[in-house]
């Protein structure tokens, strides 16, 4: 049977199960557009700049844990895109990135847009390549899902040139895609080594990353950090992506630092570190100490990917193996190794653990109540006021750190792992678009983004495209009109004119975003809160609309000092 090369690729991702395509199409992605008029298996989800293309994409696969597609415009549109794509390979997250590339009948003359988008592109995929036979797109195809899906997941790119999309041949292999079973049980040696070390800490703790949650290994977790009765840590703002642990979980030790002293004297009191699903360390800036792990701290570090064991900081045990698997074979080992004795130092600790996270809380809450009355209102007000509306399913979207700090988290808000989404790769833009894809993967559950307001700007665009397709996202922007972190940054790394609080290009104002007006120009219905409980009946209301609704709410303009979580 003749087949077209767009043909046989509609046909081996909709016989996949995928169902959306996320795209801004341009002269040489065509043949697809013109496919899907008829064939209705896979949806097109169109956006105005690929910046929130490529966030809906990621947002999409890192909720519902499977493949998704992306087809951006040659060489110009996969610039627009390398943002996202960055965040996405940041991420692990499983992308097939496609673009359509010049006819190879142009190639020779060099023609407009044309252009070398693998090597492009490869830095940031773990794999990129162009098909310059229609008979290789199927393999093609088939190898870049398994590519993106096995771990290490990630993105992938593949160039299809335009006559390979529009040639007809009866010699394409058409057969499925499959994928291996890619959980690899960890060495039985390795893991009694590590509950060894783990069985005599006499004070653990457990640095928690993105990929147990994205492992589904929440359950194993718990259970491993009860046994030793060591405080959970997530990962920093500058890495936070999901979270690993319940917030209200009484051993819930909130995030790690910002930066390395922090981190050092955060960890300084601890004999012992689990590491699991992190990467140890991605920090954001230098600072003295370069060393974040302190050198007494002993680390027993379980990944998938065994590029991140050992890769900054010398390990005591390194265990590679599924998540998973790794912690639900690590927990009768330690219940089998441990004495009574130990057992009951870890009772003990969780006792003690309990009682301290409380009161961690309970100050925080004195805190709320202190600045309650301020006005413009406090981050902390606004996030306090957010934690008291939530849905217990709700997913929460966040790219407005300066604001958030972790606030819902810490008052124990977040009553679910799965539902969290915090920058791992800090392009900006992203967290609109990725809201957008979250809440296609999970229709019946409330989303909410929380936004700065000059990080939206980078992808506006996406508002567009929650009101075209009715996508039900609750857009919440922390308005302080200015790019807040880059005074913090300004002011840590000593600069002399930031220190006396005069900044240059770091303020939105003159004129000010007005951003009821632009949502309304593009389909959204907006309004602006600065009362608490005029945010809280808004919020309450928006998260309930079956429409996309976005919220402007105006927050205090002082400068803080150094962010530190926890």
């Amino acid at each position: 049977m003749s087949t077209s090369g767009i043909a046989a690729l509609i046909e081996l991702l909709a016989r996949f199960g995928v169902r959306y395509v996320f795209g801004n199409p341009g002269t040489t992605e065509l043949p697809l557009n013109d496919a899907l008029v008829t064939d209705k298996r896979l949806q097109y989800i169109l956006g105005l700049h690929e910046t929130p293309v490529m966030a809906m994409a990621d947002g999409y696969a890192m909720a519902s844990g499977q493949l998704a597609v992306v087809n951006v415009h040659i060489s110009c549109g996969l610039g627009n895109a390398m943002g996202m794509l960055y965040n996405a390979f940041r991420e692990g997250t499983p992308l097939l990135l496609t673009a359509g590339q010049q006819d190879r009948r142009l190639a020779f003359e060099e023609p407009i847009l044309g252009g070398d988008m693998v090597s492009v592109a490869k830095p940031w995929t773990k794999w990129a390549v162009e098909v310059s036979r229609v008979e290789d797109l199927p393999a093609a195809i088939r190898r870049a899902v398994q590519t993106a899906l096995t771990p290490p997941t990630g993105p992938v790119f593949l160039s299809i040139p335009l006559d390979v999309q529009m040639e007809v041949s009866e010699l394409l292999d058409l057969s499925p895609i499959t994928l291996p079973d890619a959980r690899v049980r960890p060495p039985l040696a390795a893991l009694e080594r590590a509950a060894q070390v783990l069985a005599v800490a006499q004070r653990p703790v457990i640095l928690a990353g993105s990929r147990v949650t994205e492992r589904n290994a929440m359950a194993e977790l718990v259970r491993v950090a009860e046994q030793l009765g060591a405080p959970v840590l997530s990962e920093s703002g500058t890495t936070h992506g999901r979270l690993a642990f319940p917030s209200n979980h009484p051993l819930n030790g909130q995030g790690l630092p910002l930066w390395s002293p922090e981190v050092r004297e955060r960890l300084a009191a601890y004999d012992v570190a689990l590491v699991v699903g992190m990467d140890l360390l991605r920090q954001y800036c230098y600072h003295e100490p370069a060393r974040a792990i302190p050198e007494h701290l002993r680390l027993v570090h379980i990944d998938e990917d065994p590029w991140q064991l050992g890769k900054n900081y010398p390990l005591e045990v390194g265990v590679i193996g599924d998540t998973k698997t790794s912690l639900a074979e690590l927990s009768p080992l330690l219940q089998r190794l441990a004495s009574p004795a130990q057992q009951q130092a870890a009772a003990e600790r969780c006792t003690v653990l309990t009682r301290e996270h409380a009161a961690a809380r309970q100050t925080l809450r004195e805190r709320v109540a202190e600045q309650l009355p301020a006005r413009p209102m406090t981050p902390l007000t606004l996030m306090a006021t957010v934690a008291e509306v939530l849905p217990d399913n709700v997913a929460v979207i966040e790219e407005a750190v300066t604001t958030t700090n972790t606030t819902i988290e810490r008052l124990g808000a977040l009553k679910n792992t799965t539902g969290y989404f915090g920058h791992r790769g800090w392009a900006l833009g992203w967290g609109l678009g990725c809201s957008i894809g979250v809440q296609l993967a999970w229709p019946d559950r409330p989303v909410l983004a929380i936004l700065g307001e000059g990080a939206s700007m980078y992808g506006i665009q996406g508002l567009w495209t929650a009101a075209r397709y009715q996508i039900p996202v609750t857009f919440l922007l922390c308005n302080n009109a200015q790019y807040q972190i880059l005074k913090i940054g300004a002011q840590g790394l000593g600069l002399p004119q930031a220190e006396q609080g005069v900044y240059e290009g770091l303020d939105l104002v003159s004129p000010e975003i007005d951003f009821v007006a632009l949502a309304g120009s593009l389909g959204i219905q907006a309004q602006r809160v600065s009362e608490p409980e005029e945010l809280r009946h808004v919020l309450t209301e928006a998260l309930a609309d079956p429409r996309p609704r976005l919220i402007d709410a105006a927050i205090s303009r002082d400068t803080p000092g150094r962010l530190n979580y926890g």
